[in-house]
């Protein structure tokens, strides 16, 4: 299907994110856009701004979808890598 097949439906944060861009972690730039989740491709820790401002450390993540809003991640605290900003 082409992206015109959907041209009638709203696009909301309950849908699918529509584009991904690689992760480099930095404790100074923000994120391009802000996420709609991470893809976190190798276990380990991630520091983020969230959205609304806090910064946050979470621990002993799985490989997989973390399903938050962030504006940056942050470099120091980071040990888990391969990630995707899923917007």
């Amino acid at each position: 299907m082409s992206a015109k097949d959907f041209s009638a439906y709203n696009y909301g944060l309950d849908t699918p994110a529509s584009d991904a861009a690689a992760v480099t972690p930095s404790d100074s730039a923000d994120l391009s856009c802000l996420s709609r989740a991470l893809y976190i491709g190798v276990s380990g820790d991630v520091s983020v701004t969230m959205m609304g401002g806090e910064h946050v450390t979470f621990t002993a993540l799985p490989v997989g979808i973390l399903p938050i809003r962030v504006s940056r991640v942050w470099a120091t605290a980071t040990t888990a890598t391969n990630i995707l900003n899923l917007y």
